[in-house]
């Protein structure tokens, strides 16, 4: 899998309160039609608390 670009992975978080738990920002970007590479590629980063999107973001390339 290549991991998707920041900027095509923060679109489907538009409006997500931070912090916020992997689960939280999964179902976000499920509930905002985002693709199966946006999710598969949130769904294999650390099952932690994200306080940013920037940390998101860096959570997706590191994963990838």
């Amino acid at each position: 899998m290549t991991a998707p670009n920041p900027i095509q992975v923060q679109k489907y978080l538009g409006g997500i309160d931070y912090p916020a738990s992997k689960d939280d920002i999964v179902s976000a970007a499920e509930s905002s039609g985002a693709d199966e590479n946006v999710l598969e590629a949130l769904r294999s980063i650390p099952d932690q608390e994200y306080d940013a999107p920037t940390a998101v973001s860096s959570a997706v390339s590191d994963a990838g």
